[in-house]
């Protein structure tokens, strides 16, 4: 019986970020790409999913994914049978994340959000990996996919997000938890800090890579991700 696997990308990001994996498990999974683009909040954004999404299934999040995976963890989490977290965080942002958000906000009424993205672009990925033309293109031509008007809702998603720590001691499902060991937004220690609270989860790194591991590690990502599911 194939199995319900729901892929949530990050923030400006499209199924794209989930390449490697698609090609990797949709010969064992029923994939589907969250689509957190059309609303302005987390609740709305699950509430949305949850109208019509399967009774149950394995979810996986990077980045702003793994924020929304954690609204579904609260609204439906004994519908998830296994949770992966990838570069991701629990905490809610501070003061100067959250004027730095504001300031994007403003810039994408009126900037290109190509160019926008080709700023962010040091901040995703290795630096070894910045004279990777292709991996650089396929980074703005997500933002591009998703575009300006998205990119404002969900930055005032991320504004708005509650701090999750408290949370998830309650988090029952088995937990796979990996980064890149150079990821500049959502280092490490915050996904040690999530390993330590969610009750037997496990924590992977990975070596020269940033926080889009999906994309510039795929291979090895698809191979803890397959020692998991198998688990």
């Amino acid at each position: 019986m194939i199995k319900d696997f729901i892929l949530i990308p990050g923030l400006l990001c499209s199924h794209d970020l989930w390449l490697d994996q698609i090609d990797a498990f949709e010969a064992d999974y029923d994939l589907t790409l969250f689509d957190h683009t059309r609303h302005d909040n987390l609740p709305d954004m699950v509430d949305d999913f949850l109208t019509d999404a399967p009774n149950s299934f394995t979810l996986a999040g990077l980045s702003m994914g793994g924020y929304i995976a954690f609204e579904i963890m609260k609204q439906a989490g004994e519908r998830v049978e296994k949770l992966i977290l990838l570069d991701s965080n629990a905490r809610a942002d501070r003061q100067p994340q959250i004027d730095m958000r504001e300031e994007l906000i403003r810039r994408a009424a009126t900037e290109d959000i190509r160019d926008i993205a080709r700023e962010l672009t040091p901040y995703l990925i290795h630096p070894d990996r910045l004279t990777n033309t292709e991996l650089c293109d396929r980074i703005v031509d997500m933002a591009t996919e998703v575009g300006a008007e998205a990119f404002q809702r969900q930055q005032h998603a991320l504004i708005a997000r509650p701090d999750s720590r408290e949370f998830l001691p309650h988090i029952t499902c088995p937990t796979l938890i990996i980064c890149g060991m150079q990821d500049a937004l959502t280092p490490p220690k915050v996904h040690q800090e999530m390993t330590d609270l969610i009750p037997g989860s496990i924590f992977h790194q990975i070596e020269n890579c940033g926080h889009l591991s999906t994309m510039e590690c795929g291979d090895e990502v698809n191979k803890l991700m397959a020692n998991f599911l198998a688990g």
